[in-house]
This record gives C-alpha cells, sequence and structure tokens, in this order.
C-alpha cells in the first residue's frame, strides 16, 4: 500500500510522499493529497515539454486532445460507462450546478424539486436559488440512521417535480443512500435524477449505468487527483444544455478551454483507482473499525453517529459530550492531526453542521462532534497515536470545564 500523505511518527512513509513528519491526515473526506501517478502524468504538460491548446488543429494541440481522451476514456472506466456521456468540469460544484440550472431553465424556472436535507452545497444553496426564482422546493431529511429513506423521497414527489437529488454517500457521516431504489421509483414516474458521487468514487465501486441515476458527478481530488478537475456522467439519451457558453468544448455541453493537466491527473488518478478498489476498500474499513472499536475505552462517553448504518469504508463522525468540537479541532492541530468538524463560524458565532441537525442530532451534540476521515497513506500505528492524543485533549477539555 502506497504511503499517500504521511503521517505516523515511527511509521515508515515512502519516497515521495511526506508533507510534514510532525503531522498525521486524518481528513481526506475534505481533500486527498495527489497521488504520484498521478503527479507523473501531470508532470509533461506542467512545463516539461507537452503543451498545446486540444481545440488546435496544429500537432501540438492534437497531442492535448489525445491526452483529455485518454484521461476520459479512464475516468468512463472507473464508471463503467462510454467516454462520450463524461463532461469534463472544474468542479463537482459546477457540475451539480449544471444539472440544476439546465432543469430549471428547461421548466421555464417553474415546477418543483425534491432534493435531500444533507445534500452538498451546491445543491442545496443553488436549489435556495432556484427557489427565489420561483421554483418550489421539498428537502427531505434523513431519519437518526443518516439514510433518506426511500418512501419519504416518494412521498414528496409531485406530477410537476422536475427532478430529484440524492448524494451516494454523505461528506460528514459518511452514509450510504439509496439512490438506486429512488431513480427506479423517479423513473416510472419521468422524473430524472441527480446523484453527487463525489464523495464515493475512489473509494468503493461506483457503476454509474447500474446506479439508476440519470446524472452522477465525481470529483479528482477526492482520490487522489489533482484539485480543478471534475466530472459529470450523463446517461446516453438524457439531456444536458450547457452551464457555461461560448466555445464548442465537450460537445457543446460546457463551453471553456480543458484544463490539460488537471485532466491528465483526473484520468490517471481514476486509472490508480480502478486498479487498488479493491485493497482500498479493505485497508481504509480497517483503519476505521480499529478507531471505532477502541474509542469508547480510550475516551468514554464517545458517540459514534450513525454506526449502524451503512457506510463509507473511511469515516467516522464523532461526537464528545462536554466538549467543544471546534476547541478540540484546534487542539488536536497543534498535538499534530488533521480532522474537520461540520461547524461553521457565521457572524461571530459557531453554527453547527446542517447535515447533523438534519439527521435528528441535537444542536449541543452536533457542536462536540468531530469528522475523522481515514486516507490510503494511513497506518494502524497512525490509528494508534491518534487515539492516544484523543483521549489526552478530551480529558484535558473536560477537565477545564469540570
Amino acid at each position: 500500500m502506497n504511503r499517500i500523505l504521511l503521517a505516523s511518527r515511527g511509521g515508515p512513509v515512502d519516497k515521495g510522499f511526506t508533507i510534514s513528519p510532525a503531522m498525521i491526515y486524518l481528513d481526506h473526506n475534505a481533500t486527498t493529497p495527489l497521488h504520484p501517478k498521478a503527479r507523473e502524468a501531470m508532470l509533461p504538460w506542467l512545463g516539461g515539454g507537452s503543451h498545446g491548446n486540444p481545440s488546435s488543429v496544429h500537432r501540438f494541440g492534437q497531442a492535448a486532445r489525445e491526452a483529455v481522451e485518454a484521461a476520459r476514456e479512464q475516468v468512463a472506466a472507473l464508471l463503467n460507462a462510454r467516454p462520450l456521456e463524461v463532461i469534463f468540469t472544474a468542479s463537482g460544484t459546477e457540475a451539480n450546478n449544471a444539472v440544476l440550472f439546465h432543469v430549471a431553465r428547461k421548466a421555464g424556472r417553474r415546477g418543483h424539486l425534491v432534493i435531500s436535507g444533507i445534500e452538498h452545497p451546491s445543491i442545496r444553496e443553488a436549489a435556495a436559488r432556484l427557489a427565489e426564482e420561483g421554483m418550489e422546493v421539498t428537502r427531505v431529511s434523513p431519519r437518526g440512521d443518516g439514510v433518506v429513506h426511500v418512501d419519504e423521497i416518494l412521498a414528496a414527489l409531485r406530477p410537476d417535480t422536475r427532478l430529484a437529488a440524492l448524494m451516494l454517500a454523505n461528506n460528514e457521516l459518511g452514509t450510504l443512500q439509496p439512490v438506486t431504489a429512488v431513480a427506479d421509483a423517479c423513473h416510472q414516474r419521468g422524473i430524472p435524477v441527480l446523484c453527487d458521487a463525489v464523495q464515493a468514487v475512489g473509494k468503493i465501486p461506483v457503476d454509474a449505468p447500474a446506479l439508476g441515476a440519470d446524472y452522477v458527478v465525481l470529483g479528482a481530488h477526492k482520490f487522489y487527483g489533482p484539485l480543478g478537475a471534475a466530472a459529470l456522467w450523463v446517461r446516453s439519451g438524457v439531456e444536458i444544455s450547457g452551464h457555461l457558453v461560448g466555445g464548442s468544448q465537450e460537445r457543446r455541453r460546457r463551453a471553456s478551454t480543458e484544463n490539460v493537466p488537471a485532466l491528465v491527473g483526473l484520468g490517471a488518478a481514476a486509472a490508480v483507482a480502478r486498479e487498488e478498489m479493491p485493497q482500498r476498500t479493505v485497508h481504509l474499513a480497517a483503519l476505521r473499525d480499529r478507531f471505532e472499536a477502541a474509542l469508547p475505552e480510550r475516551v468514554p462517553g464517545a458517540i459514534v453517529h450513525c454506526q449502524g448504518s451503512p457506510r463509507l469504508p473511511n469515516t467516522s463522525n464523532v461526537a464528545f459530550q462536554g466538549v467543544e468540537g471546534e476547541s478540540l479541532l484546534i487542539r488536536l492541530d497543534l498535538a499534530g492531526f488533521a480532522v474537520s468538524t461540520g461547524a461553521a463560524c457565521s457572524s461571530g458565532s459557531v453554527e453547527p453542521s446542517k447535515t447533523l441537525l438534519a439527521a435528528g442530532i441535537s444542536r449541543d451534540e452536533a457542536l462536540s462532534s468531530l469528522r475523522v476521515s481515514f486516507g490510503i497513506g494511513n497506518t494502524m500505528a497512525d490509528v494508534d497515536a491518534f487515539l492516544a492524543a484523543l483521549a489526552r485533549e478530551v480529558a484535558e477539555l473536560r477537565r477545564a470545564i469540570a
């Protein structure tokens, strides 16, 4: 298993992977380090002698075009899809926005949307804007298990529903959502489905055609590719109009000169993910399970959210009673561990995660929560070191408020 980030004190770190010998990175759901094979593939296009606009007809341009199309084939292979169904974008946010605003344009800014209450802000905020412009939006929250149930989405559908959006894996809780069942039911009513699979692709197998959605979104930087590269898969026969207009790139479905280095990196990361998928899922699940099994003894009162639900193999969302999550995150960072909290600072006050609140978790518990997301470069030694630091820092914070 390649060491992609670093992390471990006293543990082996392969050449070329260390960011800091003092830091252990446990925030892979936010972003991942660039895989060496992705970096190697990108280097010729980053001042290494290869350059060209893929729309140019001369040999420089044609070399760039070949590189972009090779990347498209690699991404399609990861999704078990056809290359012509893959549209390159600059981010998952752009891809999600493109679908929502396409649907709204087609409907004349009228009609109804159904989204889950735990969608990424790129869907949640886009839907809010469309609601301001005349569309109606129904948000369906998950139950306490962190899963949005099929019957509740179906109950929200109406004759004028233009789109249903349900993510495949939640970025904070890691819970997997019943996309296929929802898509099957929506298709019986003629309603297209958007699936934000950004957190899932590269961590678990994702077969886009079999998933059932009409639109599937992925982002390179969530599975060891570069920032600034993403893709939208559109089922054959399903309409999508250009969100960005101007040039004829992406078969007029997304104008803008292609970012060749980033797309080459995305393709390489997709190829590695396809090759390593079985080992990755086993390794990540082993790290998470070791952490969660030892946690109750090391940190009494810790609560693992949605532990019994189907989840991504790498994600734990944990609450620590009597502790403010933001303070704990800062102390852990100073101790050499990078994790995250879903809380956000707004107008000088810390607000709890909307996802955790939507799942029925209390405000106080949400504010005491951290997300730990393991990566393929982490080791069991990293888990043990983190548990020791976590136990120490939680105890210190509890003593301070006692």
